[in-house]
């Protein structure tokens, strides 16, 4: 068993994407299976799963998050077979082991705290490595690009963005942008949900003190803070691909509402 390791406030909520994969992977296989996940549901601070407050619907929001990320690595893969993964606030995301096709490169980007705790409870895999680092500092895309200067990365921001000023969140992506031959898939709120996110989700997830700032209501105005280059490759609703059959009643109407009102939506740009 695992002590829970000292955090800050939003490093402290990597623990609710992964209660939602071990919920999922418990109760709802049709929207994600992770064997990873359960596998390491023991090995958790007990206190996390003993106070969790969350309803079926945040617990789906978080894997709903995973699968669609999934589903985008997938098709990434079949585009470009030299591609190269590149995780974000890592966490104790289990992306690799869902989703690794037995030869690409994948590389694990978070705060060293935070790395060193993923490395007691998910070792580094032989062709996945760990950085530890600030995901808005160069060093880690140099690192990767020294490695690999011309493969094509898919850079995945899981659950992070919401948590910075737009301004940090734009310089990111403008030095995303000078690297070249990079695709960038993140989820995202527009106005009205982040409204939501601050009065009732963050506080259902147990963690109301996280405050929250970034919203796109719309990915092409996003772009265009960035560089005229910079291209939408989608803009989907959260839930669209998501299976409802079997769910409560109260979890499909949040998820249809929310698709309703474009609250909740996964964004892919090529940078």
């Amino acid at each position: 068993m695992n002590d829970k390791p000292e955090l800050g406030v939003i490093e402290d909520t990597l623990y609710v994407p992964m209660l939602g994969r071990i919920y999922a992977s418990e109760h709802c296989r049709d929207i994600l299976y992770d064997k990873k996940v359960l596998e390491l549901k023991e090995k958790i601070p007990p206190d996390i799963l003993a106070h969790d407050t969350q309803t079926q619907y945040t617990l789906l929001a978080s894997a709903s998050r995973s699968a669609n990320v999934d589903r985008y690595i997938a098709d990434f893969f079949k585009r470009k077979p030299d591609g190269i993964i590149v995780q974000l606030g890592c966490g104790l995301e289990t992306a690799f082991y869902r989703n690794d096709n037995g030869k690409t490169r994948w590389y694990a980007v978070d705060l060293p705290h935070v790395i060193d705790y993923r490395k007691t409870l998910l070792p580094e895999p032989s062709r996945e490595k760990y950085i530890s680092g600030d995901a808005f500092q160069e060093d880690w895309l140099r690192t990767i690009r020294s490695e690999y200067p011309d493969a094509p990365l898919l850079v995945t921001a899981s659950g992070l963005f919401y948590y910075f000023q737009e301004e940090k969140i734009l310089s990111l992506l403008r030095m995303l942008h000078h690297y070249g031959n990079i695709e960038l898939l993140f989820d995202t709120v527009n106005k009205s949900g982040m409204t939501m996110m601050k009065k009732k989700h963050m506080k259902t997830v147990g963690h109301e003190d996280a405050q929250m700032f970034f919203y796109v209501d719309a990915a092409a105005e996003l772009a265009s803070k960035i560089d005229a280059n910079v291209k939408v490759l989608a803009e989907e609703k959260y839930y669209s691909h998501i299976k409802k059959k079997g769910l409560k009643l109260s979890c499909k109407a949040s998820m249809v509402i929310s698709d309703w009102l474009g609250m909740v939506k996964i964004i892919h740009l090529s940078l």
